[in-house]
């Protein structure tokens, strides 16, 4: 869809004053591009896939505090963890940009690649109209009057322009900033569970008379609390897009991976725990309660500061997306499923043409309304997890021989296993949702639909690639 839009633009339609506006905002001291290092692109993966424990409300709320540590601690050993090595063998030994979908199509063959690709990019309609949704609902605590009617809109829209402007000045401006953000987003938490912890050792004198009760609350929907808990551990191989553009991802992809993933659970388990203690109500959790927990914790302007961390959190993931999900359609069209104006690049590597076309279609996003997005993002995902522990079985076989500066211990039948276990969480995944709507049909339904989509898309891609052939031999 996206290359029938786009396939008769050329760079000649854009004026010669819009590109030099486009050079001289993305340009930076010393010129050329500067590539992501480790601290940078550690902070990017965390706000990919976290950015701080916003979101996880749900857990609690529905499953309560006992179930939401036991889930928060276990899944990682079944979910992040595999995948983390995974991805940290795959980046290491195939930096190339496009990340998973460069390694699928290089095991699988350009079919399967490109579905990798859609279903990623397919996800992304999702997963991108979630978190301007969010920075509006934390903006509105301390804004009302912004958020009121279109404003919200508006400053939805502001959100993805922001974005996009950052991402045009290149994925080390990305980077560099979200090392920055990630201390102001966390920074309130910190507060947050000094005053629960010290709550909590009051026992009786604390605001809820003493530690929380660990069971179940009134409301309970246990396979709710737990999609949400996957959905808040998934998002690593949105990182290795850009491996093309990291300073060394031999040695930093295998170390960010597994890192990252000690730093989310850890960034999960803790504030949780606190509260925990602290005798809060598992039954006050819902989207936006750490807020309220901020406000029973420290008053009103340790709120005020979680209110404004969400906001910079919510921000600083859409941001980190944006440089994720615009490295494919620039990698698409390098193999030729795009039109070539898609190759096209500013001086500091940003893909402009992929980042303005993204943001647009995530703009246009904005207006629709979806029922259980993150059930719709978690499966279209997990099928892309799938076909990317398939890549690395078959490339143990296939290519032996292959340089791994980073290997997954133990003999060949060892990453099998591990991409054993996220299958059968998206098989549990696809059972809890089997009630779950979405446009008028069940979400696995929906989820189906879009990622067979794909296979009509790949056959308007070959027509598009073969056009493009045509016109070079011509040239």
């Amino acid at each position: 869809m996206l290359a029938l839009r786009f396939k008769k633009v050329r760079p000649a339609y854009f004026t010669a004053g819009a590109l030099r506006l486009l050079e001289f905002f993305s340009r930076k001291r010393g010129g050329g591009i500067r590539k992501l290092r480790m601290i940078p692109l550690l902070a990017a993966t965390y706000f990919m896939v976290s950015g701080g424990p916003y979101g996880l409300e749900d857990v609690v709320g529905f499953g309560g505090y006992k179930f939401a540590l036991l889930v928060l601690f276990f899944l990682p050993f079944f979910w992040s963890f595999p995948t983390a090595l995974m991805l940290g063998e795959l980046a290491a030994a195939i930096p190339d940009e496009g990340g998973f979908y460069a390694w699928v199509r290089r095991a699988l063959g350009p079919f399967w690649g490109f579905q990798e690709a859609w279903l990623s990019l397919a996800a992304s309609v999702f997963d991108m109209a979630v978190y301007p949704t969010t920075f509006v609902l934390y903006l509105q605590h301390i804004a009302p009057a912004l958020t009121e009617g279109h404003r919200a809109l508006v400053v939805q829209l502001v959100v993805v322009a922001a974005a996009l402007g950052w991402n045009l000045r290149g994925a080390s401006a990305v980077g560099e900033g979200s090392v920055r953000m990630w201390f102001v987003a966390l920074s309130p938490y910190f507060v947050l569970i000094g005053w629960a912890v010290w709550l909590g050792m009051k026992g009786a004198n604390g605001p809820y008379g003493g530690h929380a009760s660990m069971g179940p609350p009134a409301t309970r929907d246990f396979a709710t609390a737990f999609l949400v808990a996957m959905w808040n551990y998934m998002g690593w191989d949105n990182a290795t897009t850009v491996a093309h553009e990291v300073d060394n991802p031999q040695r930093d992809y295998p170390r960010v991976m597994l890192t990252a993933a000690v730093m989310v659970m850890l960034t999960y388990i803790i504030p949780i725990s606190a509260v925990a203690w602290a005798g809060l109500p598992a039954g006050i959790f819902r989207t936006g309660a750490w807020v309220d927990a901020g406000r029973i914790v420290g008053g009103a302007v340790l709120a005020g500061a979680i209110v404004v961390a969400g906001s910079i959190d919510n921000f600083g993931t859409f941001s980190n997306l944006t440089l994720s999900y615009t490295r494919l359609p620039h990698a698409l069209a390098v193999d030729g499923f795009l039109p070539a104006v898609f190759t096209k690049r500013l001086k500091n590597g940003a893909p402009w043409v992929a980042i303005l076309a993204c943001g647009t279609l995530w703009a246009l996003a904005l207006g629709l309304t979806f029922e259980r997005l993150i059930t719709i993002d978690l499966l279209l995902w997990g099928m892309s997890i799938v076909l990317e522990f398939l890549a690395l079985v078959v490339l143990r076989r296939k290519e032996p021989a292959l340089v791994r500066p980073f290997r997954i211990p133990g003999p060949d039948w060892v990453p099998a296993l591990l991409g054993l276990f996220p299958t059968v969480l998206i098989l549990v995944a696809l059972y809890l949702a089997r009630n779950e709507q979405a446009a008028g049909m069940s979400a696995l339904a929906f989820a189906v639909l879009i990622a067979a989509g794909g296979v009509p898309v790949y056959g308007l891609a070959l027509l598009v690639r073969s056009r493009r052939a045509k016109t070079e031999v011509a040239a």
